[in-house]
C-alpha cells in the first residue's frame, strides 16, 4: 500500500473538483425525477395544461421506484466528503469482477499479500475499469478496508463510495473505529453502514 503526498485527499486538488462535480451530478439526477412531479401537482394547482398533468403523473409513477435511490444518494454525499476529509488516498491494485451481463459489480482491492478486500460500489455501479485509463489494475482508496470508503480511478477525478460486498459487524472498538465512526464508515454496533 503506498500512500500518496498529501495528509488527506482532499488536499488533492482534483479529488475536490471531482466531488464537486459528484455534487452536480446527484443534483441533476434529483432534480430531473422530481421535476415530472412538481410539473403535474403546478399543472393542476393553475389549471393550465390538464391533459399534460396526466403525462407528467405517469413519469412521476414510472420515477418513483427510484426517487428514494436517488434522494439517498444526494444526501449521503457528505459522507464522501467526510471520508475525503478524513483518510489520505493510497494507491493500490485491484481487479474489477463484472456482472454475467458485462455491468460492473464489485472490486476486489488488495491492501497487503494478506488481506484483499471486495467492495460495490454505491448507490449506482460504475464502470471505474473503463475509467482507469492507462492503470486499469489499479485505484486510489480512501477509507478503511473493514468498514469500507471511497475509490476513484488514479488522480482522484472521480470518487465514488463504495460498501463491503458483504455486509459484517465488525468488533467495536481497535485502532481506526472512531475515525470510521466519525465519518459514517460504521455504527456505534460495529456494523459498516451501506449508503
Amino acid at each position: 500500500m503506498k500512500l500518496l503526498r498529501t495528509q488527506v485527499a482532499w488536499d488533492h486538488p482534483p479529488t475536490v473538483v471531482g466531488y464537486k462535480r459528484l455534487v452536480r451530478r446527484r443534483a441533476i439526477w434529483l432534480g430531473s425525477l422530481g421535476a415530472p412531479y412538481l410539473l403535474a401537482a403546478a399543472s393542476l394547482i393553475v389549471g393550465v395544461l390538464g391533459q399534460a398533468a396526466g403525462v407528467f403523473l405517469l413519469v412521476t409513477v414510472a420515477c418513483i421506484p427510484w426517487l428514494p435511490w436517488v434522494a439517498i444518494a444526494y444526501f449521503r454525499r457528505r459522507r464522501v466528503q467526510a471520508v475525503l476529509q478524513a483518510y489520505p488516498w493510497s494507491d493500490l491494485t485491484c481487479g474489477h469482477i463484472p456482472y454475467v451481463t458485462g455491468s460492473p459489480a464489485t472490486l476486489d482491492i488488495r491492501f497487503r499479500e494478506d488481506l484483499t478486500a471486495t467492495f460495490r460500489i454505491i448507490p449506482f455501479p460504475v464502470a471505474l475499469a473503463a475509467l482507469e485509463g492507462d492503470h486499469p489494475d489499479r485505484i486510489w482508496f480512501a477509507g478503511d478496508p473493514r468498514f469500507g470508503g471511497v475509490v476513484s480511478p488514479v488522480g482522484g477525478h472521480y470518487p465514488v463510495r463504495v460498501v463491503p460486498h458483504v455486509p459484517r459487524r465488525e468488533e467495536c472498538g481497535g485502532e481506526g473505529f472512531d475515525l470510521a465512526r466519525r465519518v459514517g464508515l460504521v455504527r456505534a454496533s460495529g456494523k459498516g453502514t451501506r449508503t
